[in-house]
């Protein structure tokens, strides 16, 4: 008896035993293949992350120096208001300081005028008493010729 005839399915199971292992060849392969697009599309993934960190990165510093540039125009602008609001305060402060003395100087002089006016009043006064005197001498005058 021949060997086929002896185990009858041995042929059929050699060709059974190369067709599973060209099988598991081709999915070792396409398992390799579908690792490798992994591991490709994973790096890609991982670059595209890298670009966007390093984009959000220089989208935040950019930020960062408006924000501060900003802030230093406002500083300055801040800084200008207030000099201009201590010169226009010494501005105010001079006239004031200035009303200040012409109102002593109106006041010196209303003092000044106010003692004239008394003096005037008081010569007024005493030119009156003296006519008043000589008209009672100038009517006793008469009261003694009649």
């Amino acid at each position: 008896m021949s060997e086929e005839m002896r185990d009858p399915g041995s042929g059929n199971l050699g060709e059974q035993v190369e067709a599973a292992e060209r099988r598991l060849r081709e999915a070792a392969k396409a398992a390799a293949a579908a690792e490798e697009r992994a591991i490709a599309e994973i790096r890609a993934l991982e670059a595209d992350l890298e670009r966007e960190r390093l984009t959000h990165d220089e989208e935040l510093e950019r930020l960062r120096r408006g924000q501060a540039e900003e802030l230093e125009r406002e500083r300055d602008a801040k800084e200008q208001a207030i000099a201009a609001a201590e010169g226009r305060l010494a501005e105010i402060e001079a006239q004031a300081g200035a009303a200040e003395e012409r109102v002593e100087e109106a006041e010196r002089r209303a003092a000044a005028a106010e003692g004239t006016n008394a003096d005037v009043e008081a010569r007024a006064r005493e030119a009156a008493a003296a006519w008043l005197r000589g008209q009672i001498e100038t009517i006793r005058r008469e009261a003694a010729n009649r």
